[in-house]
């Protein structure tokens, strides 16, 4: 009788304890979406500005500050990713996380800061486009391009099966 009891006094706290572990599952996704900018300029911007992200971020493995590149990005480029997609990139889960963020500095060939232009992976944004939200701002911080850019889309998207990332092949 009593291993009996015990038997059905556990479930309720095996069930109370389930439900407390979702809870703070969710808490935790509600708080996570909380800190993370909207899906316009100024807010990424904004975003970008309060992080400190040229002396906080990781730089993109490998490559160190201004890398040589191509149009349409400038020639020397430095690139930043958020602890999001760092982890991500480390560990590879075969896309970027929702919040992962890459900002690329671009500069000149002569080594001037020319534009910052941004890939913010935001769930629900852009089903078609793997949900990134592009952004290119100037040095000045004049909002050239942001939101569904198509030629973003079209040029990173040449690579759809690896997130839409160019800088090199993840698996």
């Amino acid at each position: 009788m009593m291993m009996r009891l015990r038997k059905l006094l556990g479930i309720p706290i095996l069930l109370a304890l389930a439900a407390l572990a979702l809870a703070v599952t969710a808490c935790e996704t509600i708080s996570e979406l909380a800190e993370q900018p909207d899906t316009t300029a100024a807010a990424v911007l904004a975003h970008l500005e309060e992080e400190d992200y040229r002396n906080n971020w990781e730089r993109w493995p490998g490559l160190g500050e201004m890398y040589p590149s191509e149009e349409p990005h400038g020639l020397l480029l430095t690139t930043y990713m958020n602890t999001a997609a760092f982890d991500a990139l480390r560990d590879w889960p075969g896309e970027m996380p929702n919040g992962a963020m890459i900002v690329k500095d671009n500069y000149t060939a002569d080594g001037v800061f020319d534009a910052t232009t941004v890939m913010y992976k935001h769930i629900g944004y852009n089903p078609d486009h793997n949900n990134w939200f592009w952004l290119k701002a100037a040095a000045d911080g004049t909002v050239q391009a942001e939101g569904m850019v198509e030629g973003c889309q079209t040029c990173h998207g040449k690579r759809s099966s690896n997130d839409y990332l160019m800088t090199e092949t993840l698996e």
